[in-house]
């Protein structure tokens, strides 16, 4: 390795880590604000908060890793061509393109650790994370009270139903002072409870509270017998609470693996498999055809007739079923089609955004040099517009290729192959451009997206 490769990898180290961490730290922030409502009032412990958060970060660095490679491409070029360090280069016989191969060694490193990354690491995490959010979501919210506040608590199979009110919680010790208790469990019984100190009891599986109450009274109204009031006093009660659960049961993995949940081998299976489904329906639907085809094109004695009430010989319902399964089949044909397209979907997306890796090392480079004096402000544009028309390509490819408007690998391949071929003009074009510090600012910036943008158009017109 020389220097000057050594020399361009240690500059471009320090503007990625710091974008990868930056762009990581607001999407995910961004990601866990969408989902914080699952975890809201569960009770959950810090070690599930921390496997959900964990999970939840795979997805968001596969969108931040190609785009942090831009933005340390954009940010060391710029940077290197306002010191008139690529000058120096290019007047020691260094050619442009030349300085550009360290960086495009490491992009094609990272589109392969990025392969692996979509295949295997980034489904796995989005299964579990799937299946941890399935687990909170059924569990009943922890049972914490509210000072001074009436507190509904129930069990899980809704058979006993109390409303609790306390003047002082200890969270500590588990006690309550003055506490006042609504049972509205049975509808036909109004029965009230009032105790001066409680203490709350778990059993050792968390599921059952114990309730043990301490000098109080408890005043009861049967509805069925008009004119009846009870009232008796304690010393001490127990009231137990059968399935009021306190901690989060894991149902494990056997949930459905859907397609962003799948490696590349397993979707690939999935695909055969419909496939195959596929050719059985259409195998047996021309069967039937034949059949019902042949039972219209009988002589009208050999064909099978029912006669109907008002004695007209009407062809047997089996044939008209069999009409009627060609409708059922090409329906069952048309969902396996989609789903087909879907996994494909999903097979040539996981290439395509580790491709970018590479796409933007070709963008990123050229445009960094030519906009030395762009600074913050310039990164920010490029990076913004670039990744603006990338996502929105590939989300709107990835939809219109599930719906079947158009081919999956086209769906997902032409964000790449459009800015693929502006970056192989950039890059070429660095033979033909002066290095200096001079010009490349903010004005420039939009003058040379208009001239590649007339320039693409005009190549466009004459290939038609």
């Amino acid at each position: 390795m020389t220097i000057i490769t050594r020399h361009l990898i240690k500059a471009h180290l320090g503007p990625f880590l710091f974008a990868f961490s930056a762009l990581t730290g607001l999407l995910f922030l961004n990601a866990i604000a969408q989902r914080i409502e699952d975890l809201v009032g569960k009770g959950l412990p810090w070690s599930i908060i921390g496997e959900f958060l964990i999970l939840s970060l795979p997805h968001t660095i596969a969108l931040t890793l190609p785009m942090s490679i831009l933005v340390a491409l954009l940010y060391t070029f710029s940077e290197l061509t306002a010191a008139n360090e690529l000058t120096a280069m290019s007047a020691g016989g260094i050619r442009p393109i030349r300085i550009l191969t360290p960086p495009l060694l490491l992009g094609i490193g990272m589109a392969v650790v990025m392969l692996f990354f979509n295949d295997q690491i980034l489904p796995s995490a989005n299964h579990q994370l799937k299946d941890l959010v399935v687990d909170i979501s059924e569990k009943s919210p922890t049972f914490v009270l509210q000072e001074r506040v009436i507190n509904r608590v129930e069990t899980q199979d809704q058979s006993r139903i109390i409303y609790l009110q306390a003047s002082t919680i200890d969270r500590n010790t588990d006690t309550l002072e003055d506490v006042v208790i609504y049972d509205l469990s049975d509808p036909g019984i109004h029965r009230t409870t009032y105790a001066s100190q409680g203490e709350m009891i778990f059993d050792e599986e968390q599921s059952d509270l114990y309730l043990t109450l301490y000098s109080g009274e408890v005043l009861q109204v049967d509805l069925g017998r008009p004119g009846e009031f009870n009232r008796s006093e304690f010393e001490k009660q127990i009231l137990p609470l059968k399935g009021i659960t306190n901690e989060l049961q894991r149902q494990g993995s056997g949930s459905t693996l859907s397609d962003r949940e799948m490696s590349i081998s397993m979707l690939r299976e999935a695909i055969t498999e419909k496939s195959k489904e596929i050719a059985t329906i259409r195998n047996e639907a021309l069967e039937r055809a034949k059949f019902s085809v042949s039972e219209m094109t009988k002589d009208l004695s050999e064909t099978t007739t029912t006669a109907g009430p008002d004695g007209v010989l009407r062809i047997s319902q089996s044939v008209s079923m069999d009409a009627l399964n060609t409708h059922q089949n090409q329906l069952q044909i048309a969902a396996l089609a989609s789903t087909i397209d879907r996994y494909s979907v999903e097979i040539h997306k996981k290439y395509a955004i580790a491709f970018a890796c590479i796409v933007f090392v070709l963008i990123g480079g050229p445009l960094g040099i030519r906009f030395p004096r762009g600074g913050i402000g310039m990164v920010i544009l490029v990076s913004v517009f670039v990744f603006g028309i990338y996502w929105t390509g590939l989300i709107g490819g990835e939809n219109l290729a599930d719906r079947g408007i158009i081919a999956p690998v086209w769906a997902m391949w032409t964000p790449n192959i459009v800015f693929l071929c502006l970056g192989l003009l950039l890059t070429f074009g660095l033979g033909r451009m002066e290095n200096s510090n001079r010009g490349g600012g903010l004005d420039e910036t939009f003058s040379v997206f208009g001239d590649l943008i007339n320039k693409c158009l005009r190549h466009l017109r004459a290939a038609e």
